[in-house]
């Protein structure tokens, strides 16, 4: 598959490395393709830099790896995303009371509401429940790690089941995007685990059934 990566920060570097080899065409979007750092976060992860709206538009899946703060605005500037498939890996995260926290909660979420702003595109929600190590390469892991999604397009989300298939996640449908504010939430689980609990980052959750 074609897939643009736009935000080239921990989560979208950590993306690109592990789609490294596994047959898809990467394009990393940037407002600065001449930056040095991006330069070699491409070798490293066998991929291409382009302008983030010349990298969506070659694209059939388009994942947004941005700061919730700056996602509209970068999100509207790529130009129309008709037809495509949107995966939205961001946790509307802000400072809430003095303490980081979710700024949406029970009425709303951030991936309906980025669905709102792409009204014509398949918008779906997941890789926002670890941290970007678990995203580049969890094959350490004792188990394989599972990762939600949800959106309203079925084909869209069986799309975005191979690519999280191709990152080594089992993934899991948890519903249509309204069910992003369920997801939005068990990332908070894993950023308290993993940064005010004490367990650190090199882990992420797994669906344990019985044979």
């Amino acid at each position: 598959m074609k897939i643009a990566i736009i935000g080239t920060g921990n989560v979208g570097g950590a993306i690109a490395r592990g789609l490294k080899g596994k047959g898809h065409t990467v394009i990393l979007g940037a407002r600065d393709t001449s930056n040095a750092s991006l330069k070699e976060l491409a070798a490293s992860a066998g991929a291409t830099v382009a302008t983030p709206q010349i990298a969506a538009a070659g694209a059939e899946i388009v994942i947004l790896a941005l700061p919730w703060r700056a996602a509209e605005e970068a999100i509207r500037s790529l130009g129309s995303l008709a037809g495509k498939v949107v995966v939205d890996c961001m946790n509307p995260l802000g400072m809430v009371d003095g303490k980081l926290g979710l700024v949406l909660g029970h009425t709303t979420s951030g991936g309906e509401i980025v669905q709102g702003w792409l009204p014509n595109a398949c918008v779906v929600k997941t890789l926002n429940q670890v941290g970007a190590e678990m995203m580049a390469d969890n094959r350490g892991l004792a188990h394989r790690p599972v990762m939600f999604m949800a959106g309203n397009d079925a084909a869209a989300k069986a799309s975005v089941s191979t690519l999280l298939t191709d990152l080594g996640f089992e993934p899991l449908d948890a519903g249509d995007i309204t069910k992003s504010r369920i997801l939005e939430p068990f990332g908070m689980v894993w950023i308290n685990q993993a940064l005010f609990r004490g367990k650190g980052r090199a882990w992420a959750f797994a669906a344990i059934s019985n044979p």
